[in-house]
């Protein structure tokens, strides 16, 4: 298990794409830290799955996304915790669909904060810790939304715009460091905030809920087929071996050719 001695903070990992990611570093041997909204329960039996998984401890840290002082805090409760943070991954986000003259701006404001600015607190807090070590990994989430635009999510397509500009600028900044920053922008994977989204877009473009997943959702993807969560979490695994030290910077896409086109 090559992440045996590691520590992995996974932001928005209560389910979906995040607990996939948790799940994967668990299995190498990572002490995880999970974060996120849910059940107190299922929480509580993720985390201790968590530490079976790996030999190794689990926590929950209960940081709201929105706060960047509970987001500095709960970087720095791990380091106290387990001596570093090796690996972080930003993957909290949030949707709404509307079009822009329509739009929320308190909607504008929490995908913003919980879909860009949460990442900016994150690194920020992190990279020092990471510096010292000599090692790094930083992962962040994007979506193929980072590269291209759909309708009636003007908030979420900048904010993921954004986060690769981040990426990038954080990547530059530490590429001697030993620390690699990366996204990995998947297409349409089947979560709870695709789930959640689809009755809006419904609303919004006047369709049934099958026709929002074939004609709107898989109409991006080629290949006719969710992403899974697996798929995901795989690459996320790889770019924290020591074969991936040399990709920084990049947006690696796992979209079903969505952005090929």
């Amino acid at each position: 298990m090559f992440l045996t001695g590691r520590t992995a903070i996974v932001t928005g990992s209560t389910s979906g794409i995040g607990l996939a990611y948790a799940r994967a570093f668990a299995a190498e041997g990572a002490t995880v830290v999970i974060n996120g909204f849910g059940d107190s329960a299922a929480i509580e039996a993720t985390r201790a799955e968590l530490a079976a998984t790996s030999g190794a401890e689990a926590f929950y840290d209960p940081a709201d996304m929105m706060r960047g002082d509970e987001i500095a805090a709960m970087i720095e409760q791990a380091v106290q915790r387990t001596g570093g943070v090796d690996i972080l991954v930003n993957n909290a986000g949030i949707q709404h669909v509307s079009p822009i003259d329509a739009f929320p701006p308190d909607k504008w404001d929490a995908i913003i904060g919980v879909c860009l600015s949460s990442a900016f607190h994150t690194m920020r807090a992190a990279v020092p810790h990471m510096k010292k070590a000599g090692w790094g990994r930083i992962i962040s989430t994007a979506s193929a939304h980072s590269l291209v635009a759909s309708l009636n999510k003007g908030a979420y397509v900048a904010a993921k715009h954004g986060l690769v500009g981040l990426t990038k600028t954080v990547a530059l900044e530490t590429a001697t460091s030993g620390v690699t920053v990366n996204c990995i922008s998947p297409g349409y994977v089947w979560t709870p905030l695709v789930e959640n989204q689809i009755p809006d877009t419904m609303a919004a473009r006047g369709l049934t809920r099958e026709q929002v997943i074939d004609d709107v959702l898989l109409a991006a993807q080629p290949t006719k087929a969710f992403v899974t969560p697996e798929q995901v979490a795989a690459l996320a695994l790889f770019l924290c071996r020591d074969d991936a030290k040399s990709i920084t910077g990049a947006n690696l896409s796992v979209d079903g050719g969505w952005t090929a086109a």
